[in-house]
């Protein structure tokens, strides 16, 4: 049905039914080619949620006061070296993972996925990733840390290389031209999407994170803790985009859930486990801030089993219990919803993502 307008001596016709078409096409991928980034009508509400979501809990690193940091630093008695060890491997491993999930999103998945509003929360999950990145840069420069001796740490420590490997190679594979029609490349897009979204920020970042917060709890690096405690908040805000995009994406192309495709998840997110245990035996080598290697390890199982979960994969721990429940409630407050539970649709409306409040230590 057409819809008229007449101005003074002119008629506009605008074709509902073309319009119609356009909003249907509107897909992940694969969907209406076009350059006007038009974000209305909006199809998938949640990605426009979560935008506003996420620009709402904006902050700069600088806001965040480090005297307190600098003191217990430059203390000779203070801290132990255990402790000072925690934070300079989660300085090292943190200042350059955050810049390889921001460059993901903008040469890969941004790229690769067609409706504007996803490019739209996308484009701003990049911004946080460089708001991330600057805010190891003020933890550096505040504490007086050598920048080399991070730079070393990421290229000669060898549990941060091969984490930082394992999600590289996932990202350089998809950078060149796909026909994103064909099955096989469809699982290479949402393998990249499961690996970086459920994987690396929704599971290997978990060991330190609660590290650092563990000091915090025991008032220890407060400003570098209020930081951490920042990052998580938006982390959170990351994974619930990249588990809608996936289960989304799933939902548009059923080709790609096949039972074939869903052991090569259950392997990658097996073998970011083990990466991630090997990791937290560098960051712990002895048992410090009350908490032990073997603890965290379990932590990390518990972690991942809500990863897969949250985008319908057999846990890989039936039953297992979190060994660190205020950690949890720290960390991660929101429960993921079983996916047998309701459909992508749901997810098409506004999401009550988890926030971590500032009094919540």
């Amino acid at each position: 049905m057409d819809k008229e307008f007449k101005i003074g001596e002119k008629t506009f016709l605008l074709d509902e039914e073309k319009a119609m078409k356009a909003y249907q096409e509107k897909q992940v991928i694969n969907g209406r080619d076009t350059m006007t980034f038009n974000l209305l009508p909006l199809k998938y509400q949640w990605a426009y949620d979560l935008y506003r979501k996420m620009k709402a809990n904006h902050w700069e690193p600088e806001d965040v006061p480090m005297q307190k940091d600098v003191e217990q630093w430059k203390s000779q008695t203070e801290l132990s070296d255990a402790e000072r060890w925690i934070v300079m491997m989660g300085i090292g491993y943190f200042s350059a993972a955050e810049g390889i999930v921001g460059d993901n999103i903008q040469h890969v998945v941004r790229e690769l996925v067609t409706a504007p509003e996803l490019k739209l929360v996308l484009g701003r999950h990049a911004h946080e990733e460089n708001i991330h990145a600057d805010s190891l840069l003020y933890m550096i420069s505040s504490l007086g840390i050598n920048p080399h001796e991070c730079e070393a740490m990421f290229e000669q420590v060898d549990t941060i290389r091969r984490k930082n490997e394992f999600v590289t190679k996932v990202s350089k594979s998809l950078r060149r031209d796909m026909d994103l029609t064909q099955t096989a490349e469809k699982q290479e897009f949402a393998k990249n999407i499961f690996v970086f979204g459920q994987c690396m920020e929704g599971t290997q970042f978990y060991g330190l994170f609660g590290m650092i917060l563990s000091l915090a709890r025991q008032n220890k690096f407060p400003g570098v803790g209020q930081m951490f405690r920042y990052t998580l908040r938006d982390e959170s805000n990351h994974i619930e985009l990249f588990r809608n995009l996936f289960r989304v994406l799933v939902d548009e192309n059923p080709d790609v859930w096949t039972p074939a495709f869903k052991d090569e998840l259950t392997e990658l997110m097996k073998e970011a486990v083990e990466l991630e245990k090997e990791f937290i035996r560098d960051c712990l080598p002895v048992n410090s801030v009350g908490l032990s290697s073997d603890e965290f390890c379990t932590y990390i199982d518990f972690i991942a089993d809500r990863r897969l979960n949250g985008i319908g994969l057999d846990v890989l721990h039936p039953g297992l219990d979190n060994p660190f429940p205020w950690l949890a409630e720290t960390m991660d407050v929101k429960k993921e919803q079983n996916f047998f539970e309701g459909r992508v649709t749901e997810y098409q409306k506004s999401s009550a993502l988890s926030e971590v409040a500032d009094d919540e230590l």
